[in-house]
C-alpha cells in the first residue's frame, strides 16, 4: 500500500501552479496526481484566447500521467494561487472519474485546504463501464 501524504501532493500542485499560463483569468492553477504505482505527475492550467481551447491543471496532470503509461490513480491535489478556493470543474471531475472513481481529492489556496473524495464531488458519475 502506498502511503499518501496529501499535503505533500498539494505542495507539488503549488509548485506546478508557478508554470501556469493564465493571462486571461489571472488564476494560476497547479495539480498533482498520484498514480497507484506511486508516481506523481503534475500539470498546470494553460489558457488560450479561444477559451474553449484552455486546459485545466487537473486534466493536464492526468493526461501527462496517461501519456507516461499510468492509468490508475489514488489521489489528486489542486492548488490555486488565490484567496478564493476552487474545486475541480465538472469536466475535470468527469475525466477523474474515467480513471479513478474512488479518487481522494484535495484542493487548496493561500488560506485553506479541503479534503474530499471524487464520489462526493461527482455523485452518479457517467460511465460506459456500467452499460
Amino acid at each position: 500500500m502506498i502511503n499518501i501524504d496529501l499535503i505533500e501532493l498539494l505542495e507539488r500542485a503549488k509548485a506546478a501552479a508557478a508554470n501556469a499560463y493564465a493571462p486571461y483569468s489571472g488564476y494560476k492553477v497547479g495539480s498533482a496526481v498520484l498514480s497507484s504505482e506511486g508516481s506523481i505527475f503534475t500539470g498546470c492550467n494553460v489558457e488560450n484566447a479561444s477559451y474553449s481551447l484552455t486546459i485545466c491543471a487537473e486534466r493536464n496532470a492526468i493526461f501527462n500521467a496517461v501519456a507516461s503509461g499510468q492509468k490508475s490513480f489514488l489521489a489528486l491535489a489542486v492548488y490555486v494561487d488565490s484567496t478564493r478556493n476552487f474545486p475541480p470543474c465538472g469536466a475535470c471531475r468527469q475525466v477523474m472519474s474515467e480513471f479513478a472513481p474512488s479518487l481522494k481529492v484535495i484542493f487548496g489556496n493561500r488560506n485553506e485546504v479541503v479534503e474530499t473524495t471524487l464520489a462526493e464531488l461527482l455523485p452518479g458519475a457517467f460511465s460506459l463501464h456500467d452499460a
